[in-house]
């Protein structure tokens, strides 16, 4: 199957190239780029017309919402940037051309993740940039190296954790013959949920989000620490802190899920 230690070289290799064939159209690129970036402020607007209709959503302010929204918002769209296209991944299962990947000598996740790579989506993560600026200019963060170090692991625990949402759910197409809507049930819904504290939803929803789909780790618990704010929900203090040991379980958990499909895979001619 190949040295998996030059896995990342060429990985970096395979998506400079596919970036150097986007830039030969720059203008193009730029307006793709200039319109994801508009898009990516649609969810932040419909926040903005909530709170030009109450002070306080759960508790939290304007300011401290869009800190959801700014850590929530980059690390999806980052997530986005790196595996965004394997919502085609049902349909190389549908038309059998999954069967190409599982006789060449690298692992069909890697594939996959390699064969796109759209630099347009940079656009989503610069309004995640734009909004998170905003909350840090509003809010009086007293800030420290503990929050600092919170805040720098906070987008690639919230990347992981929405990377494994993603890698986990399409898999329900090596079984179902449409895996995508069901995926993106979760993947592009989890990313909206994240975007707002977690104490405004009913219980049962609360105690998904927190401990079977933990999207209350991508920015609720880390936004509760970064702020010195008291958790509504009165929940443990020590789970605001737990967000990268959470990402890696739920890589680990996406992987072991991806390999279990792989294995139970059926031919297209079989």
């Amino acid at each position: 199957m190949g040295d998996v230690r030059d896995l990342p070289e060429l990985y970096v290799r395979l998506v400079a190239a596919r970036i150097r064939a986007q830039l030969q159209y720059r203008a193009s690129f730029a307006m793709e780029t200039f319109g994801t970036l508009l898009v990516s402020f649609i969810d932040f607007v419909a926040i903005l017309v909530i709170f030009a209709n109450v002070p306080q959503l759960g508790s939290w302010s304007m300011p401290e919402v869009a800190l959801l929204y700014g850590i929530s918002g980059l690390a999806f769209a980052i997530t986005d940037l790196i595996l965004g296209h394997l919502d085609d991944f049902p349909r190389l299962v549908r038309d059998g051309n999954f069967d190409l990947l599982l006789v060449r000598p690298r692992g069909t996740l890697f594939q996959i993740l390699t064969g796109d790579f759209q630099l347009r989506r940079l656009g989503k993560a610069t309004g995640g940039l734009i909004v998170l600026a905003y909350a840090f200019s509003q809010l009086n963060v007293a800030w420290d190296p503990g929050r600092v170090i919170v805040l720098v692991l906070a987008i690639p625990a919230a990347t992981a954790i929405f990377a494994s949402v993603w890698i986990a759910t399409i898999c329900v197409a090596f079984w179902a013959v449409e895996g995508r809507e069901a995926s993106n049930a979760f993947s592009y819904g989890g990313q909206f949920l994240a975007q707002f504290p977690i104490n405004i939803y009913d219980t049962w929803l609360r105690r998904f989000l927190a401990y079977l789909f933990p999207v209350a780790f991508v920015a609720y618990f880390p936004a509760l620490y970064i702020l010195a704010k008291p958790d509504p929900l009165g929940l443990p203090d020590w789970l605001r802190f737990m967000s990268p040991l959470v990402a890696a379980l739920a890589l680990v958990v996406a992987g072991r899920v991806w390999a279990i499909g792989v294995r139970h895979y059926q031919s297209a001619g079989g």
